[in-house]
This record gives C-alpha cells, sequence and structure tokens, in this order.
C-alpha cells in the first residue's frame, strides 16, 4: 500500500472519530456516533495491518471475525447494570495494550540499535507509565464496582507520601531507560512501579466517586494511546489517543464540577473511607420522623396528581427497574397525568449510568431532564418518587457545612408537594452519613426492592 493512501484513509478514519464523538454528545445521533467511531477504528487497524506488512490479509478476516463474536458475545450478555465495570475493564484493555506494544517497540529497536530517537524513547516511557497505571487503577475500578474490593475508600498512613515516592521512582526508571536502552530491564521495572501506583491511585477512592474514577481512566487509556502513537509514529493512534484522552477529562472536569468538587479532592480526600461514625445523629434525625407508606395509599395521592416526576438513582440500575418504571410511567400518562425524569450527572457508578439505563427502557429523552432544568421545577410537582438515590438528593449538600457532600449540586426533590423514597432501608448512600430528606414533613418512604416497589404501585394503580 502506497503512503498517500494510507495516509488518506488514516485522515477518513480520523474524521469518522470526530464525527462519532459528535454524535454521542446527544441520545437521538449516539447509535450512528458509536457505528462511525467504529467504522474508523476498523478502517485505521486493517490499513496499519497491510501498509506495515504486519499480518496478511487471511489473519486480518480472521481477527474482524473474533474480534466481532467476542463483542456481540459481550454485547448479549453484560446486563446494562454491570456496564460502568465493562466500561472500566475496557479502559484497562487500552491502557494494557499501549505497555505492551510500546514494550514491544522497545525491545525491538533497542535491539538493533545502541542509541534509540530521544522522541521514541520519552513516548514509550510516557506509554509505559501511563498504560500500567491505567490498567491496573482500571482493574481496581472494576473490582470495587463488581463487589470484588471494598467500595469504601481504602487509606492508610502515608499513603499520600508512598504514591508520590512511587512516581519519583517512575520518573527516575524512566530517565534510566532513556538514558541506557541498552538496559531493557529497566522498562518493565517502570512499569512494575507504575503497577503499584495505579493500584494505590484507586484503592482509597470511595464508591460514590466512581463515575468520576471511570471517566478519568477514560482519558488516561487514551493519553497512552497517543503516547504508543508517537512511538510508532503512527497518525492516526496519535490523533485518536488525543480525542480520548481530552474527552475524558473534559468529562471528568464535568463530573467534579456537578460535585461541587475538585479533582485532587476526588483522588485524594478518601470521601466515604471510615465506617459511617454518624449512627447516633441519623438516630436523632429520623427517630418518630420517619413515615412509612403502602402501595396503596401512594395510588390514592395519584389519583389527584397531575405532574410526577421520578429520580433514578444506583438503587434503580441494582434492582433493574428501568422496565417496571417505564410501564408505571406510561401508566400515568395515559391518566393525564404528566411525567418527567429528573437525572442528577453523578447518579450511578459511571457518566451518564441513568440515561442508559432509561434509554434501554425505550423512555423518550425528552422526558429527561438534568440537574438545572429539573430544578426549576419540583415546586410545581405533585409528587417525586426517588428510586435508590439517596446522596444526589441530601438536603445536607446544600445545607450542611461540614459533611463529605457540603456544597455539591443537588436535585431539589423536596421542594416537591409530595416525595416518595423508594429504598430498603435507610442505610446511608456512599458519603456514609444521614438524610433529613427521610423524615421530612413531605417525604414517605417505601421500604421494598425497586423494581417491586414499582411492579406493586403499577398494580395499585390499576386496581384503584
Amino acid at each position: 500500500m502506497s503512503a498517500d493512501l494510507a495516509n488518506i484513509a488514516y485522515l477518513l478514519a480520523a474524521s469518522l472519530f470526530v464525527l462519532g464523538l459528535k454524535g454521542l454528545t446527544h441520545p437521538s445521533t449516539e447509535v450512528r456516533g458509536n457505528r462511525f467511531g467504529a467504522l474508523g477504528m476498523l478502517i485505521a487497524v486493517v490499513v496499519t495491518l497491510i501498509d506495515q506488512q504486519i499480518i496478511g490479509y487471511q489473519a486480518i478476516i480472521g481477527g474482524v471475525i473474533l474480534g466481532g463474536l467476542i463483542g456481540a458475545v459481550w454485547a448479549i450478555k453484560v446486563p446494562m447494570t454491570a456496564m460502568p465495570q465493562f466500561v472500566g475493564m475496557c479502559n484497562g484493555f487500552g491502557g494494557g495494550a499501549s505497555v505492551l506494544v510500546a514494550g514491544a517497540a522497545f525491545v525491538e529497536e533497542a535491539m538493533k540499535e545502541g542509541n534509540l530517537d530521544l522522541q521514541f524513547s520519552v513516548a514509550t516511557v510516557a506509554s509505559g507509565l501511563i498504560g500500567a497505571v491505567t490498567f491496573w487503577g482500571s482493574i481496581i475500578a472494576f473490582g470495587k464496582l463488581q463487589g470484588l474490593v471494598s467500595e469504601k475508600a481504602v487509606r492508610f498512613p502515608g499513603d499520600h507520601f508512598f504514591k508520590a515516592l512511587l512516581l519519583v521512582g517512575c520518573i527516575v526508571v524512566g530517565g534510566m531507560v532513556i538514558l541506557d536502552p541498552s538496559e531493557m530491564d529497566n522498562y518493565w521495572v517502570m512499569v512494575a512501579i507504575a503497577s503499584v501506583l495505579g493500584i494505590l491511585l484507586v484503592v482509597p477512592i470511595g464508591g460514590a466517586d466512581m463515575p468520576v474514577v471511570v471517566a478519568l481512566l477514560n482519558s488516561y487509556s487514551g493519553l497512552a494511546a497517543a503516547a504508543t502513537g508517537f512511538v510508532l509514529s503512527n497518525n492516526v493512534l496519535i490523533i485518536a489517543g488525543t480525542l480520548v484522552g481530552a474527552s475524558g477529562f473534559i468529562l471528568t472536569s464535568i463530573m467534579c464540577k456537578a460535585m461541587n468538587r475538585s479533582l485532587g479532592n476526588v483522588m485524594f480526600a478518601g470521601v466515604g473511607g471510615d465506617a459511617p461514625s454518624e449512627e447516633p445523629e441519623g438516630d436523632n434525625i429520623y427517630e418518630g420522623k420517619v413515615k412509612s407508606t403502602t402501595p396503596e395509599e401512594v395510588a390514592m395521592l395519584l389519583d389527584s396528581a397531575r405532574r410526577v416526576v421520578f429520580v433514578p438513582g444506583y438503587g434503580m440500575a441494582v434492582a433493574q427497574a428501568q422496565h417496571a418504571v417505564r410501564e408505571l410511567s406510561n401508566l400515568l400518562e395515559s391518566n393525564g397525568i404528566e411525567v418527567e425524569f429528573a437525572i442528577h450527572p453523578v447518579a450511578g457508578r459511571m457518566p451518564g449510568h441513568m440515561n442508559v439505563l432509561l434509554a434501554e427502557a425505550d423512555i423518550s429523552y425528552e422526558k429527561l431532564k438534568e440537574l438545572g432544568e429539573a430544578n426549576t421545577s419540583f415546586d410545581q410537582t405533585d409528587l417525586t418518587i426517588v428510586i435508590g438515590a439517596n446522596d444526589v438528593v441530601n438536603p445536607l449538600a446544600r445545607d450542611g457545612t461540614d459533611s463529605p457532600l457540603s456544597g455539591m449540586p443537588i436535585l431539589d426533590v423536596d421542594k416537591s408537594k409530595t416525595v416518595l423514597v423508594i429504598k430498603r432501608s435507610l442505610s446511608p448512600g456512599f458519603a456514609g452519613i444521614p438524610n433529613p430528606l427521610f423524615a421530612a414533613d413531605n417525604c414517605l418512604m417505601l421500604f421494598s426492592d425497586g423494581k417491586q416497589a414499582i411492579q406493586d404501585l403499577a398494580a395499585a394503580v390499576k386496581d384503584g
């Protein structure tokens, strides 16, 4: 393949990546955006393999078929509730691939030449360092989201100093790789140190901050890929990695803004690290004030309601209640009730988690209202139904001055005429603090599994 033809193909692939990202900005075009991105990657991979004469057509076709089968199985088998950890794992695969590809290229070049080009050496070190941090950080994030690793922030005395020491160690050993490429073992020593650093960077982060961590690791995987692009002198890999890195960092910034916290606070504060020490305070808040209800009582409230807002949270995802929510919302609309959904940016365990779940249930995007828009209409809402959300509706974030949630923008559900909270218990959210909403005068608690509660409520509405 001629160089001009390869560059034209790379330009086409890069254009498809940009169109793909553009399509992902709106649910109505996100499927098309995904297809553009996938087509761009297919073109980039095939052209690179052919242009560099790495493998033959038979191997390429076999790889496409095998990869397509694996992707299809994952698409069918992985439930929507497990999508956050699946995305986290994919981030890790990207980082791991960068480590191995850059390492292989480094070993190959070091064996051929004594002195390597400075750009090549620096890019190799960057790819190995960032890729290893990404891979092992993503593995820990996957473990936390899957419940294999404690979702609480795990801290130990002097952990920040130890992580700083590991980073310095990575830089020192990386410098040795650049200065003396013939000592190839130094690259793998650096990767090993960076791996420990990746683990220790994510272990101290609580489950409530996982949306930010997933977005940041996505950015890391892009940066590692871009660095690998410089190692291989592959323009399309540089472009694709830069796009992923930039978009991931922008998304991380949006997530931090949604929580009114800095990235440093998310990464190093360890919110949710201690065992809840607020139990006595929670008892004081809830004692004698919590009002339990039944689906039949809620159905009577709905008889006179004109506007209902659903607020989904991670509990809805765990209960897989999104389809039951859609059926209830359709039933309410058939009774002449206006129905909307209020979405907090960090509800769930990955950016856009609630939007994805509701879209899977064929709920119109036009009914999904973001934080700012939703907060303008709660005072005109007859009933707000909170399903499994906790921290994102906790008034302490708005009113408190000394809590992990202080200053975080929340959904002002307490301004509704009546609030129905569906939860299994009064247990705190990942921030580990009680929620005064549960004891508010206008709040009713329906203690049940999310899916079962919504199904019971729909049956009560029909019977009424």
